[in-house]
C-alpha cells in the first residue's frame, strides 16, 4: 500500500468517523421530551461533536496531504470546490453555530423543573437551521468526492 493509498483510507474512515455523528446531532436532541432528558441529548450530542471535530481535522490533513502528493489534484474542480466548501463549512461553528448554541446551553443549565422552556424551540430552530445548512453543504461535498464531475 502506497503513502498516497493510504491517505485515501484514512481519508474515508474520517468521514465516517467526522461526519457520520455530524448527521445525528439534531435526531438526537429533537427527540427529547423533558428537560432532564433535553439535557441528557445535550450531554451525547457535546460527545459526538469531539468525533466530528477529530474526524474533520483528519479529513483535511488527509485532503491537503493527497494535494500534495498529486499536486494536479489542486486544478481539477471537484476537490477545488470541496475544498472551499469544506472550509466555509468549518467557519460555520464559530461564526454561525457557537452563538446560536451558547445561549442554549445556557437556558438548559438555568432552566428549572422538567419542562422544556418555551424559548428552546426558537432557538433550537436557528441552530438547526443553520447545522442543516452545513449537512448540505456535507452530502455536496461527498458527491463531489465519489463523482468526481469536472
Amino acid at each position: 500500500m502506497s503513502l498516497y493509498d493510504f491517505l485515501v483510507l484514512v481519508h474515508i474512515f474520517s468521514a465516517i468517523l467526522g461526519m457520520g455523528p455530524g448527521f445525528m446531532m439534531i435526531i438526537i436532541v429533537s427527540k427529547a421530551n423533558n428537560l432532564t432528558e433535553l439535557r441528557h441529548a445535550y450531554k451525547i450530542r457535546n460527545r459526538m461533536h469531539i468525533f466530528t471535530m477529530v474526524g474533520g481535522t483528519l479529513l483535511l490533513l488527509t485532503g491537503l496531504l493527497m494535494g500534495a502528493i498529486n499536486t494536479y489534484l489542486f486544478q481539477q474542480g471537484w476537490y477545488v470546490i470541496s475544498l472551499i466548501l469544506f472550509l466555509i463549512a468549518l467557519a460555520f461553528g464559530p461564526f454561525l453555530l457557537s452563538p446560536r448554541s451558547k445561549p442554549i446551553k445556557e437556558l438548559l443549565k438555568n432552566a428549572e423543573g422538567e419542562t422544556i422552556p418555551a424559548e428552546y424551540e426558537g432557538m433550537s430552530k436557528r441552530l438547526f437551521f443553520v447545522e442543516r445548512i452545513e449537512n448540505i453543504i456535507f452530502l455536496i461535498i461527498i458527491v463531489l468526492m465519489i463523482v468526481k464531475p469536472f
